[in-house]
């Protein structure tokens, strides 16, 4: 069957998926976002929270299917979703945030993109197809030299490279000036919450991390100022082998401090 999902601010198609494949595979093998971690498969340890519609979920209890039409965030759009965050709230108080890219430039969804090759992005017939909004059907690979691999965007919001001058030559990985949605192979400033682990050494062997990232940057989302009480409620359902959780705690502390009511 063919799955349609938004994730992290950018529209994939996955064809041929099996109907018992879970989101987590797909994120995984076929939209190259290996983020969120496979570890018991049977949603006990939070390794592979992401967020579905909003709402933090175990991806290997949901079934592919069950994610059509719907978005997902993955701990590689976090950064891009607390920039969209901020700028909205931002916007909501009357006020323009620094450096936060305006509506209808290359940092908001939606808006064109560069392409260029990325190492991460999957390829062969599972492999997901990114899909521009209003996009041309893809031609053939075999149509001509220099086609998109599979998870690129397509289309004619697809910014072809600028040829090299005589005295400035192009580079390999053209790009837009102001970072875009997440994808791979696409390194963007850390989220506050990614921050704050790293700066209270909460991130050890990093397997956990990721579904951690998520759970918190929810949690902070929706109570800018929790208890510590709300915090262990919020990520009871991640399990961490190395830290004994104080510095995780640390982490979500300090998070909610430096960002407080702009979270």
């Amino acid at each position: 069957m063919r799955v349609n999902i938004t994730v992290n601010g950018r529209p994939y198609e996955a064809d041929d998926v099996w109907e018992g494949e879970s989101l987590l595979y797909v994120l995984r093998e076929r939209m190259g976002l290996p983020g969120s971690k496979n570890a018991c498969e049977q949603g006990e340890c939070g390794s592979c929270t992401v967020r579905l519609d909003g709402v933090p979920v175990c991806a290997c209890l949901v079934a592919a299917g069950q994610a059509e039409g719907r978005e997902v965030v993955t701990v590689e759009g976090l950064a891009d979703h607390a920039r969209q965050r901020s700028a909205h709230a931002a916007e909501a108080a009357g006020a323009v945030c620094p450096g936060e890219p305006e509506e209808g430039h290359p940092g908001e969804p939606g808006a064109a993109h560069s392409v260029g090759p990325d190492a991460d992005a999957p390829v062969g017939p599972g492999a997901a197809r990114h899909v521009e909004p209003g996009a041309r059907p893809a031609e053939p690979e075999t149509a001509h030299l220099g086609k998109p691999e599979a998870g690129h965007p397509v289309g004619p919001e697809a910014v072809p490279p600028r040829p090299p001058g005589p005295s400035h030559p192009g580079p390999s990985h053209p790009g837009p000036s102001h970072p875009g949605p997440s994808r791979p192979g696409h390194v963007a400033p850390l989220a506050p919450v990614q921050q704050a682990f790293i700066d209270a050494g909460a991130v050890q062997c990093g397997f956990c991390t990721p579904g951690l990232l998520v759970a918190a940057d929810e949690l902070l989302e929706r109570t800018p100022d929790p208890s510590d009480a709300d915090i262990r409620e919020a990520l009871s359902g991640n399990l961490c082998r190395c830290t004994g959780y104080e510095k995780i705690l640390d982490a979500v502390r300090l998070a909610a401090a430096r960002t407080g009511k702009a979270v």
